[in-house]
């Protein structure tokens, strides 16, 4: 496992970012080994402060980027045993979001071990290449990251040097490389006797001081490693490395280009103190859902029902109209008696106002207004030709003593009534006046 001041690498340095850069292969020298263990070289991926690392292959055709020791390294004791308890250390990860150890021979005259071969750009490249990503996509990749983060950590290890180009983005997602921090010389590597330093710009200010690593270290990383991809720069600009280290220390990191969605998130983790920034696993459930609300924002744009289909026609169909609300006017009208003639009832079936059980009162009366569509079955649908039948009974009152709208049939027969009764009366009055 490892600690403060161990300083040297327990997967591989660039091994995992010489796996996913294919434009980085290069073929194998003179000097170089064809056979290790076994597996069989193919090409030289690049080299570190540790080794080189190879493209190689074992007899079931499974790929893997295997590194061997320097000579150097090899002679010594100390490092050999420090170099055991990281690699056994490793080898108790579980989870999908690390490069898996293959294979290892701590023992040989240059110990060397192998690490699942990872195709696809790294962080570093694609940002690089493409530009920033998207809110959705960041947060995707840094659900993904901290998820791994969770099993490395239950394992005793720390990574101490997490960062874009330790970021493989593979199809089945973003793979974690590179663990631990070289204590030799290398091109990415800030290197002091006996301090663990990592990348500037990348590293937690515990780091810098030569205070103990934990989890949080990596939270750290991780966070600065999100603003990178977001922004596509790193959150403590650019200088010398002592620059850099006196701004990851004192000065608070630029999110200036940070989606709104992420930048609080960002700037918890990258709290100068180890105990405010936030857990793994809390960072994982957080960005979850930062990226399930962003991608469905993407997906529909911004005031967009974002409901069901089925759900929206229905709420479509039960929304009120402006001729469903014409009409209920013109029923409401003729309730209190203003001559208006009804039109046809709608067919929604919905009642005018918002009351349950009853229809909006009409006037200062006590009498219930008629409903705007009938839910009697066979009764007219809207459409209807004027004139057909409200779907309110004949000559029904209000007890407000307002009419309802009447039905042109009944009027007639009650004035054919009334004809008759005054035709009989007036044959009568004539018939007594002879006599």
């Amino acid at each position: 496992m490892s600690t403060p001041g161990d300083g040297y690498v327990s997967c591989a340095t660039s091994t995992g970012l010489a796996a996913g850069m294919k434009m980085a292969m290069m073929r194998l020298r003179r000097e170089d080994p064809r056979v290790v263990g076994s597996f069989r070289l193919h090409r030289r991926l690049g080299a570190g402060g540790m080794g080189v690392v190879y493209l190689g292959s074992d007899r079931r055709g499974q790929r893997v980027a295997l590194k061997v020791i320097r000579p150097d390294l090899a002679e010594d004791q100390e490092f050999r045993s420090r170099f055991a308890r990281e690699v056994s250390a490793a080898r108790r990860i579980r989870g999908g979001c690390t490069a898996r150890l293959v294979a290892a021979d701590l023992e040989a005259e240059r110990p060397w071990f192998a690490t699942q071969y990872v195709p696809g750009p790294s962080l570093h490249d694609k940002v690089a290449e493409e530009g920033p990503l998207t809110a959705a996509e960041a947060a995707a990749i840094g659900a993904a990251l901290s998820e791994g983060l969770v099993a490395v950590h239950e394992a005793g290890v720390v990574h101490r040097d997490l960062k874009p180009s330790n970021i493989l983005l593979s199809p089945k997602g973003p793979r974690i490389i590179d663990f631990g921090i070289a204590w030799a010389t290398g091109a990415s590597t800030l290197t002091h006797v006996g301090t663990a330093v990592g990348s500037p710009g990348f590293l937690a200010p515990e780091q810098v001081r030569g205070a103990a690593v934990t989890p949080a270290t990596d939270v750290f990383s991780l966070g600065a490693t999100l603003a990178y991809a977001a922004m596509g720069d790193s959150p403590f600009g650019h200088g010398s490395s002592e620059v850099m280290l006196y701004r990851v220390v004192h000065e608070e990191a630029q999110l200036r280009g940070v989606p709104d969605a992420l930048a609080p998130l960002v700037r918890a983790c990258l709290a100068k103190d180890p105990e405010e920034r936030p857990s793994t696993l809390q960072l994982s459930m957080r960005l979850k859902e930062i990226a399930a609300r962003e991608a469905q924002g993407g997906l529909h744009g911004p005031g967009q029902d974002v409901r069901p289909p089925a759900q929206r026609e229905r709420i479509e169909t039960e929304r009120p109209t402006g001729r469903l609300d014409e009409r209920t006017q013109r029923y409401t009208d003729a309730g209190r008696g203003t001559g208006s003639s009804p039109g046809p009832r709608s067919g929604t079936g919905a009642r005018t106002g918002s009351g349950s059980g009853s229809a909006p009162r009409t006037g200062s009366g006590s009498g219930s207004a008629p409903r705007t569509g009938g839910s009697r079955p066979g009764g007219p649908r809207s459409g209807s030709r004027p004139g057909g039948r409200p779907g309110t009974r004949p000559g029904a009152r209000t007890s407000g003593g307002g009419l309802r709208p009447a039905n042109p049939r009944l009027l007639r027969q009650r004035l054919t009534v009334f004809v008759l009764v005054t035709l009989i009366v007036l044959l009568g009055i004539a018939a007594v006046k002879q006599f």
